[in-house]
């Protein structure tokens, strides 16, 4: 290939033009959408076919939100650091509680697993929902 592609003007991809606050809002946006798809979702499967799936649901739609709650604080971390705004003192505090809310969700899943011994599809589901909603905040940034 030719590098006829790369050498006119090049435009910034408007995801790189997100501005760090804007960034933080899409992350706030997608875990307030998770929580309350997670809540109609369990509530839903609830009455359709028990709390023993709801819980698989739940169960994975609050790792959802919690997940994303933790990637807006390792943004924040790396940012300021990047920024050069303070020395990040708190850094390894943030990775080390990423790290540990790694296992604890591990086990979160190992017990759901083991005793509500409901649906793992609906936990599975419920554990897209961080993805699901942070494609749909890419998408409305992209399209607006």
């Amino acid at each position: 290939m030719s590098d006829e592609n790369n050498s006119g003007s090049q435009e910034e991809h408007p995801l790189a033009l997100l501005s760090d606050e804007a960034a933080i809002g899409t992350l706030k946006g997608a875990m307030k959408w998770t929580l309350l798809f997670t809540l109609l979702g369990a509530a839903a499967l609830w009455i359709g076919s028990g709390w023993r799936n709801a819980g698989m649901f739940a169960v994975g739609g609050l790792i959802s939100a919690a997940s994303i709650y933790e990637w807006q604080r390792l943004m924040r971390v790396f940012t300021t650091k990047m920024d050069r705004k303070e020395t990040g003192s708190g850094t390894g505090l943030v990775v080390g509680f990423f790290l540990l809310r790694l296992l604890f969700f591990a086990a979160a899943i190992y017990v759901s697993l083991k005793w509500i011994d409901g649906s793992a599809f609906a936990l599975l589901v419920g554990l897209a929902l961080a993805v699901i909603t942070m494609a749909w905040q890419a998408l409305r940034l992209l399209r607006s």
